[in-house]
């Protein structure tokens, strides 16, 4: 199960990725709630039929505010550079046991330090 972060689709929608469409054919790619609402906020062709596509795909569990909370607190994340949403997904992805695949080097330092990046 992979969980695949914003960064890497506005990357393949712009220019495409070869190994994102291989996970896509091989039915490993999974999102989350934030995802789909970060890239809903963005300019994307062929718009209604993304966000269908992407709905579409196995969603991780979204974590509660106090699960968020407690993530943060149990694991130093507090200074580290990335933000609620980020944090959310982040804990998503271990809850589920899911691999992180992020461009952001600054998440993709956290998930790698928790065990949960995809390489």
């Amino acid at each position: 199960m992979i969980l695949v972060d914003t960064s890497v689709w506005i990357d393949y929608f712009r220019s495409g990725d070869a190994q994102l469409a291989t996970l896509l054919d091989h039915g490993r790619v999974h999102t989350h709630d934030f995802i789909i609402g970060e890239i809903a906020c963005g300019h994307l062709q062929n718009r209604q039929q993304t966000l269908y596509l992407l709905s579409c795909l196995p969603r991780c569990k979204s974590t509660s505010p106090e699960e968020t909370l407690f993530f943060i607190e149990r694991h130093g994340l507090m200074g580290r550079g990335i933000g609620y949403v980020d944090v959310s997904i982040l804990a998503s992805a271990v809850l589920m046991q899911a691999n992180l695949w992020s461009r952001d080097k600054r998440l993709m330092t956290l998930a790698v330090e928790l065990g949960c990046a995809y390489a």
